[in-house]
């Protein structure tokens, strides 16, 4: 019970932090509803979970690898960047009343968005290994079960907090102009820009 009291508080908070990828279901929730919201949801705490055992199995190594690291982490602020580039590009499109089609995208489709873009940072393994790490030494995982039960946990946790975030953005976005949407779609996508920057820098900068 300690194990999954640990992992669901430690998925809850990390995918509570304001990223890319929430910017991302904020603004797809406000143009496609909550069940695109959902689904792209979903498929963050899909990759955390994913990620996450990678992290407690022992793939954090592995990311050490110069030119790995240097490949993946380009290709993650590389993918960042389109996804934010298209955002902004979409909210001039529908301010004419021109949506893409990711504005009105089925939730599976939103749900592989979502899989690929948050997939496409590999490097958060590390962050995964060294969150599972203290969680051992703090005695939320000292056998396997356990240990599978905090990776369990977590993956619970992620999904619990971006379904409340795509929940609160749903109800939010019913009051809102359409104005006001196309505006957040800018910050949304100047926020991801943002990121891609960040972590092309620091990708170089450990190089």
């Amino acid at each position: 019970m300690h194990a999954l009291i640990v992992g669901l508080a430690l998925g809850f908070l990390v995918a509570a932090q304001i990223g890319p990828m929430s910017l991302f279901l904020i603004r797809s929730t406000l143009h496609g509803g909550l069940q695109t919201g959902l689904a792209i949801g979903a498929g963050i705490a899909t990759v955390d979970l994913l990620y996450a055992a990678a992290g407690a199995a022992g793939a954090a190594p592995v990311l050490t690898v110069p030119s790995l690291r240097t490949v993946l982490g380009l290709c993650g602020a590389a993918v960042l960047a389109v996804l934010g580039l298209r955002t902004v590009w979409s909210a001039l499109r529908v301010r004419a009343g021109g949506e893409t089609e990711l504005e009105v995208a089925a939730p599976r489709r939103a749900f592989l968005t979502a899989l690929g873009a948050t997939a496409s940072n590999p490097l958060t393994i590390a962050s995964w290994a060294a969150l599972f790490a203290g969680a051992t030494v703090a005695g939320a995982a000292t056998t396997t079960s356990g240990a599978i039960i905090l990776v369990a946990g977590i993956g619970l946790g992620s999904l619990t907090s971006v379904s409340l975030l795509a929940g609160v953005t749903a109800l939010t976005g019913r009051r809102l102009p359409r104005g006001a949407m196309c505006g957040i779609d800018v910050l949304a996508g100047v926020g991801m820009l943002g990121y891609a920057g960040l972590l092309a820098d620091r990708t170089v900068l450990h190089e």
